[in-house]
């Protein structure tokens, strides 16, 4: 399918990794000029490289940790500078510690605030009148199933991400008709961050090993495996073109069919 939005501009930070890779690749393979953001330089320009292998447009690199506020501001001024506007936002970033309520404390939960939530709040206003002055703005937030249903020893996750999913529908009125803002809930998927929770389970005793640990993420999806990060970043692809163009303030999830919630 041609999405429609070769020669279009997008922005999707914490893109040297993961999800956000794989969103800013299927973007850069639609024909989207696209900048990338990451806090490791070395892990962004090998990025950068992978993105650049698939692009028809340009694609530039910025570093910047987006907990800072002059970062995302930077990201955006320079996704204009570079392209000439700002068509497209895509809003991920690495997930929250896990771990069990009482061993989380005050400093935790305002990281996680910082980095999930207030990233978000401070892209999307900076981004904004970018948006709005292009032709049929989009803001899509990756975020996580645990907003649908909570995973055990993930509480800053299960909580915090909340806030996302009202933000992001909040801006789907408030933005609209000029803008669209959905969201994407993740489940498990082939990425650093899902190894790191498989390690960190390990280490607490739950997993005897990485095999074991795989088996258990895998277990109950219907599709009987982990997704492959491209899955999802098509679909960040097609809520960010026109060819979605009735769907907004949606949050969909993206997992296999692994979460039991109705709605």
């Amino acid at each position: 399918m041609d999405l429609d939005i070769d020669g279009n501009a997008a922005l999707v930070s914490a893109s040297s990794s993961g999800l956000g890779k794989a969103s800013a690749k299927a973007l850069a393979r639609e024909g989207a000029d696209v900048l990338i953001n990451g806090r490791d330089e070395a892990r962004l320009e090998a990025a950068r490289e992978e993105v650049e292998a698939v692009a028809t447009g340009d694609v530039v690199a910025q570093a910047g940790d987006i907990t800072d506020p002059a970062v995302c501001e930077a990201l955006v001024e320079t996704a204009v500078a570079e392209f000439g506007g700002l068509d497209h936002l895509v809003t991920s970033a690495g997930g929250p510690p896990s771990g069990p309520f009482l061993e989380t404390d005050d400093r935790d939960w305002q990281a996680a605030f910082d980095l999930l939530v207030m990233s978000v709040v401070r892209l999307a206003r900076a981004a904004e009148p970018h948006l709005r002055a292009g032709d049929g703005g989009t803001i899509v937030t990756i975020t996580s199933r645990s907003v649908k249903e909570a995973i055990d020893s993930l509480v800053l996750s299960n909580a915090v991400r909340m806030s996302v999913i009202g933000l992001e529908k909040t801006l789907s009125t408030e933005f609209a008709p000029e803008i669209r803002a959905n969201a994407v809930l993740p489940g498990a998927h082939e990425t650093s961050r899902i190894e790191d929770l498989m390690a960190q389970a390990i280490d607490r005793g739950e997993h005897a090993d990485m095999a074991e640990a795989r088996a258990a993420w895998s277990e109950g999806v219907p599709l009987e495996r982990i997704g492959d990060p491209m899955e999802l970043g098509n679909t960040v692809a097609f809520l960010s073109s026109p060819a979605s163009g009735y769907i907004n303030g949606a949050a969909i999830p993206i997992d296999g069919g692994s979460t039991g919630s109705n709605l």
